[in-house]
Formats: C-alpha cells, structure tokens, sequence
C-alpha cells in the first residue's frame, strides 16, 4: 500500500486537518515537528481529532527500498566464534526468477562479494546458504575438538548445530538467542558435509505498519483527568491511560508489555516510580511482591545465569518507597524494608567492590551482552564491570533504606546505610565523572586493571542528576552535555558498530522519560522540551507506547525487539504531567509541587480527580516557568508548596507561575555516530599484535590500566610484563572499546593448583580440562573446599579458577554459580562461575579475579557455600573447576 492510497482512506475531516498549515510549534528540528494538534514527519502526520481521538498515516519504510548487500557470520552452537569480531561474509542478494543461492562458504574463511549500487532486495526472496563444515567435522572425528579462530576449543560432546547470523530480516545479529530460531540452523541432510538453509527475505507479509486511528475505549474517568491548550498531549495522556487499564492482568499484576507476559522486576520497578505507584498503587504492590523470593528481591533471569551478574534488582526499592510515599501503607514500608535490607545484606557479600567503593554488576535494563559491551567480554567479565546507572540504582537504594530505618527508629541501620551510599556516591564520582566531557562514563570494565568507558549511558546520567548523585554545577552540565541525536538521547552513545539496533543504536521511550525529568530539575528548558517532544512523537504515529525505536531512523520496525502497550514507556508518558509540568515531588510527609511549564506550553492547564493518599485534588496550574508566583489551596495560600499527608476530602489547588524566563539551556545535539571495531590482539612472546582496524588513524597502547604509548603500527614491543589492551582511535578522537586484555608475565609469577589434588575428582565425562581431571562444587558437593597454598615470595595476586557451567546460555535463565572466597579465615571476596552454555560443560573459561595481597609462606585459601551465596535459582548452584591460578602481579 502506496502512501497516498492510505492518506486517501481517512475521513475527509481528517483530510481537512491536515491540510491546514501547522501552526503553534512546540518544537521543529529538520526530523519532525510537533505542533499543538500534530506531529510531522515528512510525509508523515498524526493528528489529535479530540482529546480522545487520535489518527496517524504512519507507515514504517523498513520494507521500501532495502539494500540486497548482506552482511552474515555462522556460529556454532550459538556463538560468535566463526571470524573475528567485524570480519564478516558479503553478499548482494541478487535474485534470478525469485532465488539467490551462494556459494560453498567453507566455515571460517571470508566469502567477500562485491556490493550491489542502485538496486533494492526483491521481495519474497528465495534465498539459499551453503556451508562447508568438514573441517570442522574431521577435527571432531580427529581430536575430539574444533578450535575456534580464537583458540577456543569446541568439543564434538557439546556441538549442538550451526547457525547463521547476519543484517537481514529474517536473519538476526544476536549469537546469544540464535538457538531459539530453528529456522536459522543450517542442516547437512545427506551427511556429506555441506549444510544449507533456505531463507525467504523481505516477505511482503512482514510490511510494519500500526494502526491508522485511536480512539478511547475505555472508561478512564476514575482517574486523573487532564485538560490544557495541547491537544496532542492530552490525547496522549489519555492513551496511557488506557494502555495502562490493558496492561492490568486478571491477576491485579502488571502485564510488561503487550508481547511480554508476566512482572519483570526492573520493568514494573522503573514504571512504578514514573507514575503506576500514583495511579494503580495496589496493583503497583502486588506487581512488586510476585519479585520477592525468600524475602528478597529477585533478579530476573538474565546474563550468565542472572544475579550477581546483572545486579540492579535493587531498584525494586525505589519503587517500593515510591508506593510508601504515595499510599502511606505503615504496614507495605515495614514489609518493604525487610525485604530490601535481606537483598542489600547479600549485595554487600557478592557484589560490592571495596577497592571502588562502587557495585559490580551489568548496567541496569542493558542487558543484553553483545548490545553494551565488547564482543570479548564473557559474564564473568560483565560481573566485575562497574556500571553508572546500576551503581546509582544502588545509591538510592541505600538512601531509600536509610530512610525507611528512620521512620522504623532503627538509627544505627540508618547511619549504616547512609555510609554506604556515600561510599558508591563517592565511588561514582571518582571512578567515573568525566571533566572533559561534563558527563559520567558508562563504566569501569577490564579484568586484573579496569578502564573507563568513555561512552555516555542515558539512563544512568538521568539517574545521577535525579539521585543526587551529581552535585549542582555537574547536574546542569550533564543535561547541556550529554549527546542527543536528532530522535531522542539513545541509550548510549557513540553506538557499537555491526550491533543492530536495540538498546544499541536505540531510543527508549522509558528513559526519555527520566531524561525529561531530569532536565526539568535542572531548568534546562531547551532540553525538556526536545525531551518531551520525544516522547510524543513516537507515541502519536504509533498510536501506542511502544518500547523502543530505532535511533537513526526513529521507525519502530528494526529494533532487534519491540513490543507496543509497554508498561514503562506508558508510565513515562503519563509522568510528564505529574512529576514535570505539575512538579509533584512525593515526599514521605508531603506532596511538594515544583512545577516547570516552558514558554512554548504556556497556558492554563487542569488536573482533576488527582488522588493523594485520603484526599483527591483539583489542581489548576497557569502561567510558565519554574517560579510559583501564588499557590492556593481552597482559596488560602498553601505555605511551600506542600499538601500535608495528613489532608483529607476534596480540595481546589490553585497554582500561578512568575511567567519567569530561566535560561534556555544547552542541548549537545549530535549526529548519530558510530565507533571503530575493537583491535583483536595475539602475542608471540614480548610482542603483540592486531589487523588493522578500518577507520583507526592511532592505536593506544594500555599496560594495567594506563596509556603507555600511541603508535600507527600494527604491533607493540613488550618490555614490562602486565595486562595489556589496544585501543583503536578514529580520525575525530573517538575510540573503540579496549581489546580484550592479554597477560604478559614470566611462567614464574604464575602459580596454579588442579583442583582434583584438594578434593575428590569427579567421575562426570566432560573433556577439555588440563592435567587428570577436575572436582564438581553443588548445594551437595564440595560445599568447603579448602586449599593450602605455598607463597614463594610476598606481593599482591590476582587469584581465579578455571571453571565450566554447562547448566544454562549465557543469556538467560538463573543457575550461576557463586562461592565465597576466605584467605586465612578472612573474607577476601566472591567468585563467580557464570553459565557457558546449556549442557556445553566442556566450554572451559575462568571466573572473575580476586585481588589479595599475600605474605610469603603457606596460606589457607576456602571457597565456601554460604547462605549469602544463595542464587535466584535456590536448587542449582554448580560448577566444575578445572584449577585455582595465583598471578603475581606487583
């Protein structure tokens, strides 16, 4: 369907609306513009028809004009172990009557064809891939194993299948969910060791489109009811409203999204805090309580088998006080703090880092490996990284508890908590500020030696000007700073290079929200209302609040994931009336209003039926700025702004603004941009190398943490034994991630310890360990585990252990494996031994590193089972261990 042929079936009093001109601009940029009645983009318009109407002609141009050039990789098993990271076969799908059939790829060696100019992907496409496995299959038959280009070995025992990934719909970058699309698995049917599959691109079927009009259903009215002179917003708010009443189950939960069934913790936490704690408190509760387990707040499943890896289930507690704040439920905060303080106890044993003061863990909601970190980071690296938005969640977390001590008169947990949050505050501000940027870096990441991640992360930005974390100055330097690119800030920026869109190169509707409350805190009133406009957009061509979008593009189609009716993104829509236009602040005595109405939104505005706690308010709110000129409450002034949670009945609050002009604001509007490829490094003795990197003008040489040299070649003469990592530059300073560390040292300095030596040696047939086998660790077996070492010389050591986990991907479910670490009867940290792969238990890695300082002589080192070590599965807790390693490293 052409474009005018869907504008040509809409009702001619549509027609007629979007002929007139669009006039009273809120904002324009060369992208979209959103007026008061509309939003523009191109050819492109939705129209608010009423306050309860809405139509839209958007289509998604994903279908129209695809490119036939194909980028695509085979992956055995699932994971990306065919060619290095960027090295990737080429092909111009080119068909001939229907059908395009490539030649025989032999696994790991580079098909490259010319790409197509001035042509476009036929649809329905037969498209047929052919691959030559026997290599791999004599190497199994041979040596029991393949070895990958990276000196991974893949065990014949483990082989599951051979996949392919690639750029085009229906084929899909993501290596880690591969396994789940059968219908990307390449089959050898007559055993000669060819596998093929047969795909059908661009299916005419798979057009995207949304719906044409909306209009409201639902009775809403037993909610706040909101009026003002933007049509198009209050349309909006109304279709949160609704979208809010679909997403509430039979089961008073709610439902994450229309495609997403069932609570996830930081979903509905993150929703409740934006507004489902004001408008749907109970339901807002029992979501909150279906995430608590052995009173204690549950990590979803997730990265390596969840928590520790993924840590910011913690911001559960926000979300609770949030309700606390709203409701003033004696009994919800008493039960509440219980089950936060349980999970912080935990998190103080497992996940907190005493060097930084800072949290480890995966950033918070980015948790999708490939999509936020460096191909080469495995779980057990994403473990130990120190991300922003996760340590600010557990900033807050801490503050929130410390709060909650007060109320409960427990004073000595209160200073507890509060030294705790002072320490990651802190921490964060330390290890993580970036003066030369005016904002925070994304994290700490690394192995022995940790770098700082020079990329900006919204969420996390947001949350440190929201949480205080940020002083004054750094607040409003973040807000003018902090990259935005023509749609909205995405998730991080610059974006990863050959990661398709999802939360890289990716805008969330969700975290525009908190950038939008943030920038109003900070008075930045360019930037809120780009925020805003942000938020709209989206919403009002999709006639729904979908999760995510495309950055470069702004179109809902292409994301890796997307789902319409999402709780988060509705709940973010619905908060830019509470917590920004009406400023409501919720306090745990007090409703303060702080509101902040840019110019361009001037007018009066009307908020009725607004519930607060046992009374209802009737707010009128007129004028523009930040400054309360007057503020009435049944006619009498109402000191500071604050409606005592004491009030009850039904009241008229009257607010009017200064009309004040605070300054503009900064907006670091950029072009979206995306980095170079990660240097991939090998060493022959003292030297190290790597291929050249497309678009690298300079490498960065890193020894332990530290620049030590810039060079053009291609290789770096070691003199110093340590950790060593390049970096690759482009020719506007931005770089690639770090290269995955590659350890330099004399055989001395390294000292290891077969597990089967200190405990019996398991009889289960998994291959690839060293020496005469390895021990099993379980909730039953070699709950202790303790070991005699002999130091020869005294210094500081990076201690792990090679280890396999074959009890889950490395993408979800909840089996990780978790000891504490005792040298000498003292706690000296918490190793984990992350899932490798479902039933792939000859998949050896190593675990995170515990750095200890050690004397010279013997010392007694214990992994121990400890309730505090207790995972999000509570019956799997298991590993193999092939040997303990002990480097010296000073």
């Amino acid at each position: 369907m052409n474009k005018l042929f869907v504008i040509a079936i809409f009702p001619f009093s549509f027609m007629a609306a979007m002929a007139q001109k669009p006039m009273n601009n809120i904002y324009q940029s060369d992208a979209y513009t959103l007026s008061k009645d509309r939003v523009t983009q191109g050819a492109f318009q939705a129209i608010a028809l009423s306050p309860t109407a809405l139509h839209s002609n958007y289509q998604s141009p994903v279908n129209l004009d695809i490119s036939p050039d194909l980028s695509f990789k085979f992956s055995i098993n699932g994971k990306d172990n065919e060619m290095a990271s960027g090295k990737n076969h080429e092909v111009s799908i080119i068909a001939v009557n229907g059908k395009f059939e490539t030649p025989v790829i032999r696994f790991g060696q580079q098909l490259k064809q010319p790409q197509s100019k001035g042509v476009f992907l036929r649809p329905d496409t037969k498209f047929t891939i052919r691959l030559d496995m026997r290599d791999v299959l004599a190497a199994f038959a041979s040596k029991g194993f393949y070895t990958a280009y990276d000196g991974t070995k893949v065990y014949k025992a483990d082989f599951k299948g051979v996949f392919v990934a690639g750029s085009i719909s229906p084929l899909i970058w993501d290596f880690d969910n591969l396994s789940n699309h059968k219908e990307l698995e390449l089959k050898d049917s007559d055993g000669d060791g060819i596998y093929t599959v047969t795909l059908e691109m661009n299916k005419a079927q798979e057009k995207k489109t949304t719906a044409s009009s909306w209009k409201l259903s639902k009775d809403v009215s037993a909610f706040p009811q909101y009026k003002s002179a933007v049509p198009i917003m209050d349309a909006l708010y109304n279709l949160g409203l609704e979208e809010m009443e679909n997403a509430i189950e039979p089961d008073s939960t709610f439902r994450t999204g229309k495609e997403w069934a069932g609570v996830w913790t930081r979903d509905i936490s993150y929703s409740i805090i934006l507004s489902m704690a004001t408008l749907q408190p109970k339901v807002a509760q029992n979501s909150l309580l279906r995430k608590v387990k052995n009173n204690r707040v549950i990590q979803d499943t997730g990265t390596g088998g969840s928590w520790p890896v993924s840590s910011d289930r913690m911001i559960w507690a926000v979300a609770a006080w949030e309700v606390y704040k709203t409701t003033g439920d004696q009994a919800w905060l008493t039960k509440a703090y219980t089950i936060i303080r349980n999970s912080v106890e935990d998190d103080l044993k497992n996940v907190y880092d005493p060097q930084t003061g800072m949290v480890r863990g995966e950033s918070s909601f980015l948790d999708w490996r490939d999509q936020t970190y460096p191909k080469w980071m495995q779980s057990a690296d994403i473990y130990v990284s120190e991300n922003l938005g996760t340590n600010a969640v557990h900033y807050q977390t801490n503050k929130v508890l410390a709060e909650m001590a007060v109320l409960l008169k427990d004073k000595e947990a209160a200073e507890k908590y509060n030294g705790i949050a002072s320490q990651i505050k802190d921490g964060i501000n330390k290890y993580l500020w970036m003066p030369e940027k005016g904002y925070y870096g994304q994290y700490l990441y690394g192995r022995q030696f940790k770098l700082l991640s020079p990329r900006s992360e919204a969420l996390g930005e947001a949350l440190a000007v929201l949480f205080d974390i940020a002083d004054a100055g750094q607040q409003k330097s973040i807000i003018a700073k902090t990259p935005v690119t023509k749609f909205g800030i995405p998730c991080i920026y610059p974006q990863i290079p050959n990661i398709p869109p999802y939360h890289n190169n990716a805008v969330w509707p969700f975290v525009q929200s908190y950038w939008s409350l943030a920038a109003a805190k900070t008075g930045n009133a360019e930037a809120l209302v780009q925020s805003m406009s942000a938020i709209y957009r989206p919403a009002a061509l999709f006639l729904t609040n979908k999760e995510n979008f495309v950055s470069t593009s702004g179109d809902f189609a292409g994301t890796q994931i997307n789902s319409s009716n999402m709780l988060w993104s509705l709940a973010g829509n619905i908060s830019l009336v509470y917590k920004v236009l009406f400023g409501m602040d919720m306090q745990a005595d007090a409703l303060i209003f702080k509101p902040f109405i840019p110019e361009v939104l001037k007018g009066e505005r009307t908020l009725t039926n607004f519930k607060y706690r046992n009374a209802v308010l009737d707010i009128k709110l007129n004028g523009y700025g930040k400054k309360i000129k007057s503020i009435t409450i049944d006619g009498k002034p109402l000191p500071q702004a604050m409606v005592p949670a004491t009030l009850k009945g039904r009241h008229q609050i009257d607010i009017v603004l200064a009309d004040d002009k605070p300054n503009r604001g900064e907006v670091a509007k950029s072009e979206d941009y995306f980095s170079i490829v990660a240097p991939v490094l090998k060493k022959e003795n003292n030297l190290i190398n790597w291929e050249k990197v497309e678009g690298a003008e300079v490498y960065q040489v890193i020894r332990n943490g530290k620049e030590i040299a810039k060079t053009q070649e291609l290789n770096y003469t070691v003199t110093k034994s340590g950790e060593y990592q390049v970096i690759a530059v482009d020719k506007n300073g931005i770089t690639s991630f770090a290269s995955e560390p590659v350890l330099i040292t004399e055989t001395r300095e390294i000292q290891t310890v077969a597990m089967e030596t200190v405990a019996a040696k398991s009889t289960l047939p998994y291959q690839g360990y060293t020496t005469n086998g390895f021990i099993e660790i379980s909730k039953t077996k070699n709950k202790k585990v303790t070991l005699k070492i002999n130091i020869a010389e005294a210094g500081t050591y990076a201690i792990d252990l090679r280890y396999a986990n074959g009890n889950g991907p490395t993408n979800t479910e909840n089996k990780c494996a978790i000891r504490t670490f005792n040298v000498d009867d003292q706690f000296a940290g918490t190793f984990v031994f992350p899932q490798r792969g479902k039933e792939e238990w000859s998949d050896w890695g190593f675990s995170n590193v515990n750095i200890v300082k050690l004397t010279k002589g013997i010392h007694e080192f214990q992994l121990s089972l400890e309730n505090w070590n207790e995972n999000m599965n509570g019956e799997i807790n298991q590993a193999m261990l092939d040997y303990l390693r002990l480097i010296r490293i000073n």
